[in-house]
């Protein structure tokens, strides 16, 4: 008997768990949690609690993990999504930021404030593998190139971007850029990168094949989070002075719309098939999500208290 109502208790829990495809994963600063929204219907399934001060955020295709640097306590959290717990704390560094993950999946960068350094950690064996120090003051993304070759991290406190040889473990050249770089992207081909820059109102174009600044796009005030869709046609730009995200196409770089969004608007993530964009909107504690082919916002999400990252998984 205990048997049978232990397994009828399993099937009930496992049937109340929506199946683990098409969830957007919020990290929310402010509540110290991290948000599941189920990217078909737009709810919000789950909010988990991690405590600390959650900002970036990644999420692991193969390993159904989210990586989430935890700001307030200098570690990057590893919370397991199928379970919905915090599985492991891993030490960082002081004022952890942005995290992004190698195109293998294998290294988690996170991006360390306070010394000007990055630190990569092994998925696999969920440990520091090795840091790296970079030139310019106060990282807050490091971006890999899809093709993980490169690896492009911003100087908040300047004017110039890093870019870091993945394999040699090194900088190859340091790129004028506009003030206060923030997000970075890149083009599917890895040939094309975008910064946005806060202070100058602009993002930068940056050819990859020189590690040189081509460009520039007004976009709106003050720029935060940058974001190229999967089939490298159009960029999106949250602007945060302004509560809008700009949708530009990637081949003339000519802005081709924009969408009124939350306030604060930060980083961003796109569904795999580019139909629909999610946008982290710190001030208004929602996410807002756009229908990306029709460049309208289809409704806002409400979440937890200063929504910073967002991330999906498929």
């Amino acid at each position: 008997m205990r048997l049978f109502l232990r397994g009828a208790f399993l099937l009930s829990l496992t049937l109340s768990m929506p199946a683990l495809a098409g969830i957007a994963v919020v990290s929310n600063e402010g509540s110290g949690s991290v948000t599941l929204i189920d990217t078909v219907t737009d709810k919000v399934i789950t909010e988990i609690a991690t405590g600390g001060k959650p900002r970036g955020i990644a999420v692991s295709q193969q390993r159904r993990m989210a990586y989430v640097s935890d700001q307030k306590n200098s570690a990057l959290l590893v919370v397991d999504l199928e379970s919905r717990t915090v599985r492991k704390s891993i030490p960082l560094g002081e004022s952890p930021e942005g995290v992004y993950l190698s195109p293998d999946g294998r290294l988690a960068a996170a991006a360390i404030e306070a010394n000007n350094s990055l630190v990569f950690v092994d998925t696999e064996k969920e440990t520091v593998a090795f840091k790296l120090k970079v030139a310019g003051k106060n990282p807050e993304h490091g971006v890999f190139s899809p093709d993980g070759k490169w690896l492009y991290v911003g100087a908040e406190d300047g004017d110039t971007v890093d870019a870091i040889d993945v394999e040699k473990r090194s900088a190859v050249a340091q790129i004028k850029v506009g003030l206060r770089p923030r997000g970075i992207t890149f083009t599917p081909d890895s040939t094309k990168a975008y910064i946005a820059c806060e202070n100058s109102n602009f993002v930068t174009i940056i050819d990859v094949t020189k590690h040189l600044a081509v460009g520039t796009i007004a976009v709106g005030v003050r720029p935060a989070g940058v974001l190229v869709n999967p089939a490298g046609t159009r960029l999106y730009v949250s602007t945060g002075g302004d509560s809008h995200v700009t949708a530009v196409d990637t081949a003339s770089d000519a802005i081709v719309a924009r969408v009124e969004v939350g306030k604060r608007p930060w980083n961003m993530a796109i569904a795999k098939d580019g139909r629909k964009l999610y946008v982290a909107n710190g001030r208004s504690n929602t996410v807002s999500v756009i229908d990306a082919i029709r460049n309208i916002r289809l409704l806002d999400v409400p979440v937890g208290e200063l929504p910073w990252g967002v991330a999906i998984l498929e």
